[in-house]
């Protein structure tokens, strides 16, 4: 035996212990992480210059490429960090489905909850002494249409 492999029996004995420790979690509590990690990971991707800016430096090096617009759309990207996350929670195809599109969706609900508040404010109304140059109002260009119309008929007239 050697130092760096271990006996099958231990591997096993291991592998069976992680497989316990996931298969006892509630659904509802995969569904939670899957969704935070989902999160945490296309935030990181999309709007972080991660740690000595590694993320940033790759972002930079995959420029304008199918991946590099992959990364700067939080939305899309959620649909591809989704996917494998979307297996901790279920392996059925039918139901993994469901839990991906779920998992990016909860994911872009915890972006949109966690951005600043858009702050609408009302646009005062102009008071009637306020002239406008540069528009005209209907009423005041159809007049003017119609006394060119008849100064015009009158002209003819007069011929």
């Amino acid at each position: 035996m050697t130092a760096c492999t271990l006996p099958t029996d231990v591997w096993l004995t291991r592998h069976q212990v992680e497989s316990t420790v996931t298969n006892d979690m509630a659904p509802w509590l995969r569904l939670i992480l899957a969704v935070l990690a989902t999160w945490r990971v296309t935030h990181l991707l999309a709007s972080e210059d991660g740690p000595a800016d590694v993320i940033v430096r790759f972002r930079a090096l995959l420029g304008q490429s199918f991946a590099g617009k992959l990364m700067d759309c939080f939305y899309c990207l959620s649909l591809w960090i989704a996917a494998p996350t979307a297996l901790f929670v279920t392996r059925q195809l039918l139901n993994w489905l469901l839990v991906w599109l779920a998992v990016s969706g909860a994911a872009c609900l915890l972006e949109r909850i966690g951005r600043e508040p858009i702050v609408m404010e009302r646009v005062s109304q102009p008071s009637e002494r306020v002239v406008n140059h540069v528009l005209r109002s209907e009423t005041s260009g159809t007049a003017e249409q119609f006394d060119f119309v008849n100064n015009a008929d009158s002209a003819a007239n007069n011929i």
